[in-house]
């Protein structure tokens, strides 16, 4: 691509694919060689205090450096996150948390070290099972994003009394976990009294002010790279232990350290997607409109820290009604603390409500696309606003064509060839439009070229190559005669890549910076100095401004399925989306951005599933031989598509996140396809085979039959 004409939305190839794909991109934990290894100590109990260390077993073995403990590890200051408060006290919240770290020269003698440390604890009686009715469960002031925790207009438990139909029901989603595919990862260098760290992170300025504030110096002595990072999906949003471990023995031994986390250990350190618990109550009248919705979720949090997960939020957003409440509840206990995950709050909000509007329409005996369309809100239901843009009935019958939903029969139960049930469903989906301040410069240079420099972190999205293509389409320049540099904190300023908000902010200021460029090469006459000339832009004040618009994303998902009655195996044959999702800055990684998330929804509902072991007070599956995400087999095929859609009210660009919409609604449309296949309403995730097969055998003998 070399024109400007098209140079937004065009399918531009990412500018490090060849990096990649040859081995030559450099990941945390590829610097510094010779460096130093260090391996953690996990705690063995669920809850107590450490009572005694001995590293003499460790030291003795050949290579190992040094043995951290919270006996001599360096006093830190207080973190902004107390779950970065490592080796500072023998307190221990939860199985899993780190109470010593092993370094030495290599990898294997780390690790060999790290087992051979000999810890002793105080147990104490422990609690990490959570139930809808736990004593402990509280309300608290808010819920993940400042979010408030309780909403209520009109009489949502009146209406749902009186209503012509109703629906009460639960659904569960269990403990789910990002596993990205580089661990978290960390590689720390001192020189003198400054630090230098690569950092598998989605956000090198929210690290550095956390090292700075842990050691207690100035910003400016740190620098945070973040060069290449092989996925996080929330997990590696804020500074996770890696980066405080690797620059602590880095310290103490005086050489580089490499701190990489075993993937078994990352479900206690790293946050996890905390299980959910969901009571809806749907009320609609003989025409189908709502008249009553409640949306009333618990969850777990850690004695750590508070993190509520924000699934009744989306409620607040979707379907019109009079009379509307949602409500979250949690109960702190002895578990590692939850994190952001992939769309946190919509994506297991939005699969409990798009199960139960399924169940709706059921009951309504109406199209469950139909029903969605007739329920279509004017205003966003809980503040009032208007919508910048909402596009989802157009998702909804572009999408219905495409799948060609109209030939469907609406009747849920067995249908099908030999043991196999086909069934198909559907599932809206929606996820907010966030966007922070951000610093960018844009320099012209002598040779014609151009040098763009904005601290975004690119996660595997392709966040250099549309970032490339917002400066190219503001400076009216080729793509070719743009070169970018990202990922790292002493550029400025930049927002995390999380909250699909990424591309939003790092090209906000990208395209201030370039406009404001244009305008000064326009009053520039004769060649370039040979610095070139530059300009910068910082957002602050107008890209956090509040909007009198309520902007979110929307989509729609459509599953195919078969279920075998004698395996209870279910099989996606197609899932297809649809988004309306502002303007498409690149077709080809928007396309794999959508399709990864559809995908990592139907692992969602069909093999990701995470239990915390009652005696232990550990996740049970916690390495990917036992926690299976989806392959290319579990999907014949998936498809994505976007309606054209323009909103004035967004950003320079005008577009929306799309890393997180693609994932909403995904698992639900697969559940909706299960149930309209076999009749059978299965509402706890994932839908194993097991599970499944018991449903199935249940419904072919009722209680009471079984084994006559």
């Amino acid at each position: 691509m070399t024109g400007t004409e098209t140079v937004l939305g065009a399918p531009v190839e990412r500018r490090e694919g060849r990096e990649k794909v040859t081995g030559t991109a450099r990941y945390a934990a590829e610097y510094d060689a010779p460096r130093a290894q260090a391996w953690p100590v996990p705690a063995a109990v669920a809850r107590g205090r450490v009572t005694g260390v001995d590293p003499a077993p460790a030291l003795a073995l050949p290579g190992v450096l040094a043995v951290l403990t919270h006996e001599n590890a360096p006093r830190l200051g207080d973190p902004d996150d107390p779950t970065l408060a490592l080796l500072q006290s023998p307190h221990v919240p939860h199985r899993g948390w780190f109470v010593g770290l092993v370094v030495a020269e290599t990898l294997e003698a780390a690790r060999a070290g790290a087992a051979a440390v000999r810890v002793t604890y105080e147990a104490e009686d422990h609690d990490v099972t959570l139930t809808a009715s736990h004593p402990q469960a509280y309300v608290p002031e808010s819920a993940n994003g400042g979010f408030p925790a309780v909403t209520e207009h009109g009489d949502p438990d009146g209406a749902f009394a009186s209503s012509a139909t109703r629906l009460d029901v639960e659904y569960r989603v269990p403990p789910l976990h990002n596993h990205p595919m580089e661990p978290h990862t960390s590689t720390a260098r001192w020189d003198g009294d400054r630090l230098t760290v690569h950092s598998s992170s989605q956000g090198t300025s929210a690290v550095r002010a956390e090292l700075a504030r842990m050691f207690e110096m100035p910003e400016d002595r740190i620098t945070v790279l973040a060069e290449h990072v092989g996925g996080g999906f929330g997990s590696k949003g804020t500074p996770r232990p890696d980066v405080v471990l690797a620059a602590m023995a880095a310290r103490e031994t005086g050489r580089p350290v490499t701190v990489a986390l075993p993937r078994r250990y990352l479900p206690a350190v790293v946050g996890h997607r905390a299980p959910t618990l969901h009571r809806l109550r749907l009320g609609a009248d003989a025409g189908g409109r709502l008249t009553s919705l409640v949306h009333e979720v618990t969850t777990h949090t850690s004695r750590v820290k508070e993190f509520v997960e924000q699934a009744a939020v989306p409620a607040r957003v979707m379907y019109a009604t009079p009379a509307l409440r949602t409500l979250h509840r949690v109960a702190r206990l002895d578990v590692p603390t939850p994190s952001w995950m992939r769309a946190p709050g919509e994506c297991p909000g939005m699969y409990a409500l798009e199960s139960a509007v399924d169940e709706l329409a059921v009951e309504l005996g109406m199209d469950p696309v139909e029903l969605r369309i007739r329920n279509e809100p004017e205003t966003e239901p809980d503040s009032g606003k208007p919508f910048s843009s909402r596009h989802l009935v157009e998702c909804l019958r572009e999408g219905a064509r495409r799948f060609g939903w109209e030939g469907r029969d609406p009747r849920p139960g067995p249908r099908g060839t030999g043991p196999l049930l086909v069934g198909s469903g559907v599932a809206a989906a929606t996820y907010p439009v966030l966007v922070s301040p951000c610093a960018a410069s844009a320099r012209a240079l002598p040779d014609g070229g151009f040098l763009v420099r904005v601290n975004a972190t690119d996660i595997g999205t392709g966040a250099r190559t549309v970032c490339a293509q917002v400066a190219a389409d503001a400076l009216g320049v080729p793509l070719d005669r743009v070169r970018i540099e990202v990922a790292d904190s002493d550029i400025g300023f930049a927002p995390m890549a999380g909250g699909s908000s990424g591309t939003a902010s790092w090209g906000w200021a990208v395209h201030e910076a370039c406009v404001r460029l244009t305008g000064r090469l326009a009053e520039h006459a004769g060649p370039l100095p040979d610095e070139g000339i530059a300009a910068g832009a910082d957002t602050s004040g107008t890209a956090d401004a509040e909007s009198p618009y309520a902007r979110h994303a929307f989509g729609a998902h459509f599953a195919e399925v078969t279920v075998d009655t004698v395996t209870g195996e279910v099989r996606v044959t197609r899932l297809l989306g649809v988004f309306a999702a502002g303007r498409i800055l690149n077709a080809r990684t928007a396309r794999s951005q959508f399709i990864g998330g559809m995908t990592m929804g139907l692992g969602m509902a069909l093999t990701e599933d995470s239990t915390v072991d009652p005696a232990f007070g550990d996740f049970t599956e916690s390495d990917l031989a036992s926690y299976h995400v989806p392959a290319h087999a579990d999907v014949a095929t998936v498809e994505a598509h976007w309606v054209d859609e323009e909103d004035a009210h967004l950003n320079p660009m005008g577009s929306k996140g799309i890393g997180e919409i693609g994932i909403v609604g995904s698992a639900a449309a697969v559940g909706n396809a299960v149930h309209h296949a076999t009749g059978i309403r299965f509402r706890e995730l994932p839908l194993t085979p097991d599970r499944v097969l018991t449903g199935l055998l249940e419904h072919e003998h009722p209680a009471g039959m079984l084994g006559t």
